[in-house]
């Protein structure tokens, strides 16, 4: 062995446990994003699903007269109009 590796390798043995509190952090921060990540894709897909549901029912129609307000506008302009 070179020289730089043997200084490398006494190096690395030195700092192992810091070098592997760092690779334990940092799987876990992957896993927690990976998590985020595939919760909001499942929960996009759920509202897309309920919406494409949703969308396919029929839907109650109601019809409003609005003929008294009309009429009633009608004569608000013919007052209008005569004075």
């Amino acid at each position: 062995m070179s020289q730089e590796k043997v200084d490398r390798y006494k190096q690395e043995k030195a700092n192992r446990k810091k070098i592997m509190r760092k690779q334990k952090v940092m799987n876990f921060l992957r896993k927690g994003v990976l998590t985020l990540v595939a919760l909001a894709l499942v929960g996009w897909l759920g509202y897309s699903a309920y919406d494409i549901y949703e969308s396919g029912k029929e839907r109650v129609v109601a019809e409003v007269n609005y003929d008294a307000v009309t009429n009633y506008l009608n004569g608000l302009t013919a007052d209008e109009t005569t004075e």
